[in-house]
């Protein structure tokens, strides 16, 4: 039987707090295929395979298996460009800012399948003023689902893996922050629950989080959905 969402509020303690960016706190997924749909045509490739297996990954990675006759530099730049001109919908999601206003600066960061270049776009957009530092598709040789991404994102914060929380909304991204070692949120709005059996605790939106500052930690308190 998959995970369900949480029915009771769940306190997390932890000391650092790692982001996913579309999905968690961005609303890119229209974006999102219909960037890789345009790019899956010009490659004579199905856009609703391209589509499927793009979500969560590195660009780089996802061009690769698709077409590893190409270069997949070249690729992922034209790929790139094609997704930064392409901001038709892109939105904050609820209760991103409140969280985010929350966080001590120094204890969360985003750990992204996207280029540096995208990521930052994105946030911009949606009104998020990105983190002085962040891991991006360029700072790991793997991408997730390997564990690489939440690893180096624990690292960047200064914390063991077991003392940070991820939030993730991708099946791949589940899977690398399980594997990294770190408690694992998932939310359901983006993708079946099924797909999202790696993580520790299931919620619909970053707006079910809140979090109160303790000395040297934090308590995330997840709360069930309030049905109207």
């Amino acid at each position: 039987m998959p995970l369900q969402p949480i029915r009771e509020p769940v306190e997390i303690l932890c000391r650092g707090v790692l982001f996913d960016m579309d999905g968690i706190l961005v609303s890119s997924m229209g974006s999102v295929e219909r960037s890789w749909s345009k790019w899956a045509g010009m490659r004579g490739i199905d856009p609703e395979y391209a589509c499927r297996i793009a979500h969560g990954v590195r660009a780089i990675e996802t061009v690769a298996r698709l077409r590893p006759d190409l270069d997949p530099r070249q690729e992922l730049a034209l790929i790139e460009q094609i997704e930064i001109d392409d901001t038709e919908g892109l939105s904050v999601l609820p209760g991103v800012h409140a969280l985010l206003r929350a966080l001590p600066t120094q204890q969360w960061t985003v750990v992204t399948s996207a280029t540096p270049r995208l990521a930052r776009v994105r946030m911009e957009l949606a009104g998020i003023t990105p983190p002085a530092r962040f891991i991006s598709a360029d700072d790991v040789a793997e991408g997730k689902p390997n564990p690489a991404p939440y690893l180096a994102g624990a690292r960047l914060l200064g914390f063991a893996p077991g003392e940070c929380v991820v939030f993730e909304d991708a099946e791949s991204g589940t899977k690398a922050g399980r594997a990294a070692g770190c408690t694992v949120v998932a939310t359901t709005f983006s993708h079946p629950i099924d797909a999202l059996g790696a993580a520790h605790y299931l919620i619909e939106s970053l707006e079910q989080v809140s979090c109160v500052e303790l000395v040297g930690a934090l308590r995330l308190i997840l709360a069930p959905k309030t049905e109207h």
